[in-house]
């Protein structure tokens, strides 16, 4: 009878897991391909004409830091999802538009400028995971035996 619901949440749990695979993989592609090199010099740009802009610059360490931290709590999210927690669906819809929304950007940026930006060559796989977690939330998110 709870059948159908496990079904569901271990598609989420796997969903949320390929999404942070996903995006560990564009981590190292933007690693790889520097990056903060084409970053920077664009947001310096933007903060120059719209000084309340507050976009940040970075580092490599910093940059590296704060998204291998992130990733590490994403990985500690997955079970939840797993679980089918009803707290778990506005984080993986916004998780998922997010990287919907920086796999597109990284394509679109591409092709608006000319060359392949760093991160290009993994986007796909970050856009493909990002809907893959957008389907399986809406489906997901029934707990068999317990509320969050």
């Amino acid at each position: 009878m709870c059948q159908p619901r496990i079904e569901t949440n271990r598609q989420w749990g796997v969903a949320w897991l390929l999404l942070t695979l996903a995006l560990a993989v564009h981590v190292v592609d933007e690693a790889l391909n520097d990056f903060l090199a084409v970053y920077n010099p664009i947001v310096a740009d933007l903060r120059a004409r719209w000084p309340l802009l507050a976009l940040p610059t970075f580092t490599f360490r910093v940059w590296l830091a704060q998204l291998c931290g992130a990733l590490a709590v994403l990985f500690l999210l997955a079970p939840f999802a797993w679980q089918g927690r009803r707290w778990m669906r506005p984080l993986s819809y916004a998780y998922a538009v997010v990287m919907l929304g920086n796999g597109l950007v990284h394509v679109l940026g591409s092709i608006y400028l000319s060359r392949l930006l760093p991160g290009l060559y993994s986007s796909p796989l970050l856009i493909a995971a990002a809907i893959f977690l957008l389907v399986a939330a809406r489906a997901g998110g029934t707990e068999a035996t317990r509320s969050s």
